[in-house]
């Protein structure tokens, strides 16, 4: 152990480690029918140090890995513009793959050893016609997908179209709109017999986590069904089982939960538990749950902010899986009685595993198997090294003030170095994107990074946050900037009373809506806040609403108020309405090609700051999006922020580490 300040210990956990080798594990299939060529699994690897192109790989079951896309090629869709189900295979067809290519949008067929060969044709505009989210026809010959039709270039976000179109599977062929009306559409999904489509749908200003319905449509009559949904519910992941039954998740109860549906019966709850077995829909082709062939449920439940994998037994017993995981997505059964998943834990990023539960005649309530598929990284960390999330309460309060609970994830430092006798460690709020999201406690690099150089980190689940129920998701509900803001004060505040950090030494950093608390906890002149990292930010409301995205174009109606007709709200509400207030320095990093929150809300933050004298840094990013992926890039924002906290704390870096100094306005 060194003796040294908090913030400055020497730390193997560099923002070298933080990209190298690193990826983001997407969706996870198996490959093919059990038995057939080709079985095994494929999954999506977001690759930092390949500019952040997303490859497949294709695992067998004799351990080989191959890379399936040709270099430079990007499975990727802008659907959404947050994507998602930009690739899929289908059980009948084993060694092929559809998938989206991001440089053109177009939908591609890819054949073991051979090309890709582009299904759909050249859009008029480049990248005018995006493709997500499809499926592929029983006997392999058709398919449909979503398509989001931009007709020009920068055109406004009413002018986009959102439609379910259907094509050939195997030839290049024009595509024939199947749905079209409702301002979005998901999922659409073929029944076994190839005979009925299902898929979501909604209309603005509802997101997805709202009003939601799930439609079915006999395809020989035309004639559509609404099958769950609509005012007050939220249904996502229709799936079909071969028994012809849909089952689907909804919220009804408040928690999203499992149901099914079969033509011409009730729907029936499947799983019914006071935890979400649903996500919000940011993304598309998601899968938190699958059925066994035996009918047995294995799913993924988040409760108190942690997700646990368990199984619903044909009796209804629900027992939680004896896994080590606390951060779980794409879940789906390979074979008759495994599922594979992502997943990882507070000691272990996330890695590809397969997991077998015990025989429903075991007798064994919990009892899995689990292989691990494609491991995460090998950090060479020592366990007692890592920081290892607590979950914690405190009291908060709403939009009227009245108290309530808040919920978040706190990291004590822990690390290498050790502090003088009396000293307390600087505090990192961070605040999770959406606004409806959540914090994941999952071992995540770029959180170690602070906790091992000393700092506390606190991800806090401010009210809004999804995996506590839909009551406290909506309790953001007009109140985006307030509750929001009342819990990351809250959360800081208790941790600073019950002497576990330095309260003059507490700072806050968000991305996306993480930016906007961040910017809205500090224009604000009781803020305890010294220092603040806005990551591509929301500075103001009205400019946002004006200029975003089809997706996200209607969602402050809900946050804030209708649009433009709670205008005064969304002056009242923008951090660069209370830019007087605004004393605490701040790091503004940003992409120069983010179109959900473009370059211009970094800009009006910097510009008011310089003019009013406080100290501001400012890093704008060539070639990134809405996040950022090349590693060059993820390393030099880290870096930033480090030297950042460093001049303004005033504590020292690490010299091997060679950080490049970070130029502070005013300072």
């Amino acid at each position: 152990m060194t003796i040294s300040g908090y913030g400055s210990w020497p730390t193997p956990v560099t923002s070298e480690l933080v990209v190298t080798a690193a990826v983001r594990l997407g969706d996870v299939r198996p490959d093919g029918a059990p038995g057939a060529e080709g079985t095994g699994v494929i999954w999506a690897e977001g690759r930092a140090t390949e500019g952040g192109r997303i490859q497949l790989v294709r695992r067998t079951d004799d351990g080989t890995r191959t890379d399936l896309l040709p270099d430079g090629a990007n499975a990727r869709t802008a659907v959404h513009e947050y994507g998602g189900g930009a690739w899929w295979l289908h059980a009948g067809s084993p060694g092929v793959v559809w998938y989206v290519e991001w440089a053109d949008q177009r939908l591609y067929r890819l054949d073991r050893g051979a090309a890709p060969v582009a299904l759909t044709p050249e859009p008029d505009v480049p990248r005018g016609d995006r493709y997500a989210d499809g499926d592929v026809a029983p006997d392999g010959s058709w398919l449909v997908a979503v398509r989001e039709h931009h007709p020009s270039a920068g055109c406004p976000a009413t002018d986009v179209v959102n439609e379910i179109v259907r094509l050939d599977a195997r030839e290049p062929s024009a595509p024939e709109v199947v749905v079209t009306g409702p301002d979005f559409v998901a999922a659409p999904r073929i029944s076994p017999d190839g005979a009925t489509l299902a898929w979501l749908s909604w209309d603005h200003p509802s997101m997805p986590w709202d009003d939601v319905e799930l439609t079915v449509r006999d395809l020989a009559s035309g004639v559509d069904v609404v099958v769950a949904g609509g005012p007050g519910e939220s249904v996502t992941e229709p799936q079909w089982q071969p028994d012809g039954s849909l089952t689907f998740l909804s919220d009804r109860t408040g928690w999203w939960n499992l149901y099914r549906w079969m033509p011409g019966e009730d729907i029936e709850p499947l799983v019914r538990t006071d935890a979400e077995i649903g996500v919000p829909g940011w993304s598309l082709g998601g899968s938190r749950y699958t059925l066994l062939d035996d009918g047995r449920v294995v799913f993924a439940r988040s409760s108190h902010g942690f997700d646990a994998l368990a199984v619903r037994e044909l009796n209804g017993q629900i027992s939680e899986l004896d896994t080590p995981f606390s951060a779980i997505g794409s879940v789906r059964a390979d074979g008759p009685h495994a599922v594979v998943c992502v997943a990882g834990s507070p000691t272990a990023e996330p890695g590809v595993h397969r997991v077998v539960p015990a025989p429903a005649s075991a007798g064994e309530p919990g009892a899995a198997g689990v292989q691990t598929l494609r491991p995460p990284r090998d950090l060479g960390l020592h366990p007692e090294t890592i920081s290892v999330p607590e979950p914690i309460q405190f009291l908060s309060s709403d939009a009227a003030g009245s108290p309530r609970t808040g919920y978040a994830l706190y990291y004590p430092p822990l690390g290498m170095g050790d502090a003088p006798e009396g000293e307390l460690p600087p505090l990192l709020v961070v605040i999770h994107g959406g606004p409806t999201g959540s914090a994941v406690p999952v071992l995540a690099v770029g959180v170690q990074y602070w906790t091992s150089r000393g700092f506390g980190v606190v991800d806090v689940d401010y009210g809004g946050s999804t995996g506590y129920g839909r009551a406290y998701r909506e309790q953001l509900k007009g109140a985006w900037g307030l509750v929001d803001v009342a819990d990351c004060l809250a959360a800081a505040r208790t941790l600073a009373d019950t002497g576990r950090v330095d309260p003059q030494r507490m700072a806050i950093r968000g991305g996306s809506a993480g930016g906007f608390t961040t910017l809205a906890a500090l224009a604000r002149e009781d803020t305890p806040f010294s220092a603040g990292a806005d990551h591509f930010g929301v500075a103001d409301l009205a400019a946002l609403a004006a200029d975003t995205h089809k997706f996200e174009s209607r969602y402050l109606d809900g946050l804030v108020g209708p649009w433009p007709g709670a205008r005064d709200v969304y002056t009242e509400r923008s951090p660069l309405t209370h830019v007087d207030a605004f004393s605490t320095p701040l790091i503004v990093l940003q992409g120069d090609e983010d179109a959900i929150v473009p370059p211009n809300q970094s800009e009006m933050i910097v510009d008011a700051l310089r003019e009013r004298g406080v100290p501001v840094a400012y890093l704008l990013f060539a070639g990134e999006q809405h996040g950022f992926r090349k590693a060059e890039n993820i390393r030099r924002a880290l870096d930033a922020e480090l030297a950042f906290y460093g001049r303004v704390f005033g504590f020292g870096l690490p010299p091997e580490e060679g950080i490049e100094p970070v130029e502070i306005e005013n300072l």
